[in-house]
This record gives structure tokens, sequence and C-alpha cells, in this order.
């Protein structure tokens, strides 16, 4: 059962309008990459609470969480109102399976995200494990506008330091521009344009995370199997490895 402390607002980053994370302070840093906590309020005398998962790495002494503004939601319009010095509910201890150490070895990882499902992603590319467990690795994130293509400067520290292993492929469904592909993620992988773009095959020798949008990880995970890969499984490795978002 999950325990609470009320968290402390350290800071608001406000990437598009609908989209923000919001770092507060944490200071249970046992956990493991891809983990997620949840954030509560008292709205209306009763208490609204959702899970997020953890963008920063194990051993901060803070939690950042990426978040979608829902105009119509519960929870997400109060947590956007937030700001530094106001304080919101987090649970601990992190909990969730969607790890690196649930997914066996391979020579190329690839993370599929959508949206804000890029957060755990980003939390174990903070660490060292799977720079020094993969080959390559291939990070796609999928949005519906190129300003919804968010963490620029982090991701380009790990393109500057990983030049040869990392690989970032933004992709963008209603906005064409130079500098990412146009469309979604299954059909690119249907038309071989993502894995052209990133240089890398998509096959049994890989290990495919995939967080986000649920449609896209039914349709991608359909499609993936097609192409002869199997879902991971503790008692049956594979090579397919989903966190349903929401």
């Amino acid at each position: 059962m999950a325990n609470w402390h009320s968290a402390e607002v350290i800071s608001k980053q406000q990437w598009a309008d609908n989209l923000f994370s919001l770092k507060v302070s944490y200071p249970h840093n046992k956990f493991t990459a891809g983990q997620f906590i949840k954030l509560g309020l008292t709205i209306d005398d009763k208490r609204i609470q959702r899970a997020y998962s953890l963008v920063n790495p194990p051993g901060t002494d803070y939690a950042e969480i990426y978040l979608t503004l829902v105009a119509d939601g519960l929870l997400s319009p109060s947590l956007a109102a937030l700001q530094s010095g106001d304080y919101v509910d987090v649970s601990y201890p992190a909990s969730g399976f969607f790890t690196l150490d649930e997914v066996p070895d391979g020579e190329t990882l690839w993370l599929l995200s959508t949206g804000t499902g890029i957060g755990p992603f980003l939390s174990m590319l903070a660490t060292p494990e799977p720079w020094q467990r993969f080959k390559h690795i291939v990070l796609v994130h999928g949005v519906r506008w190129s300003q919804d293509l968010t963490y620029g400067p982090l991701i380009s520290q790990w393109q500057q330091q990983y030049p040869q292993q990392f690989h970032y492929q933004p992709v963008v469904s209603r906005d064409s521009g130079n500098h990412y592909l146009t469309g979604r993620i299954p059909q690119l992988i249907q038309q071989q344009r993502l894995q052209q773009a990133s240089q890398r095959s998509l096959d049994d020798t890989c290990q495919v995370m995939i967080c986000g949008n649920p449609d896209m990880i039914k349709e991608t995970k359909t499609l993936l199997e097609s192409m002869g890969l199997a879902k991971n499984l503790r008692r049956k490795p594979g090579q397919i490895t989903v966190e349903q978002y929401w």
C-alpha cells in the first residue's frame, strides 16, 4: 500500500499550452528508472489521484513529472495551476515493472513513445544501464505538432555524448518538416521509413519498449508480432515490452 507525503513544488516548466512538467521535493530516491508514483490533491472535499511516470533518474532528491493538461480532467487542471512553493500529495515508494531489468539483452534497444509517454524513457537514459547493455539505442517520440517535441536540451546531451550509439527520431503526425518524420509510428514502421531514418532494423535481435497512447501501443504491438517479434514475458522472454500509460 502506498504511503503519502506533502511535497513542495520546486519548479514548473511550461512546454506548450497543454504540456508542462512539475519538479517536486521527493527524498524517496531509491527506485528503478521507468517506475511511477501518484500525485494527489483534495478538490471539492474529494481526494483525486493519478499515476505518473518519473522523468528523473534514481538518486535525485526530487521527482519530475511530465503532464498533459486535459481541459475537462478531474486533476490535471489543478496540477497545471500549481506554482513554485505550492504543495501536492505524492505517493512513495515508486512502483511498476516497465523497467530495463525486465527486458532481455539485445543489439538495439528501441524506445517508442508518444506524448508524455517519453517520460520513463528519459529516466532510463539518464542511468548507465542502457548505454552499457545495448550497442544501439533508438528513441522515437511521436507527437501531433512540432511544438510538442519536448526535452530537447536533455536529448541533445545524449546525442553529443553517444553519437555512434544513440539516435533520436522525432515523429509528427500533423506537421511536416525536415528534421522529423511525418506520420504515425505504426505506419512508419510498416513502410520501413522509421527503420531507414534510424538506420536500424526491427527484428528479433532487438528489444522494443513501447509507452504512450493505447491505440499506438496496440497497433504497434500487433504489427511487430506480424513481423516475427513476440511479447516479452517473464516465463517466456520476447522482444516487445509495453506500458499501458493511461
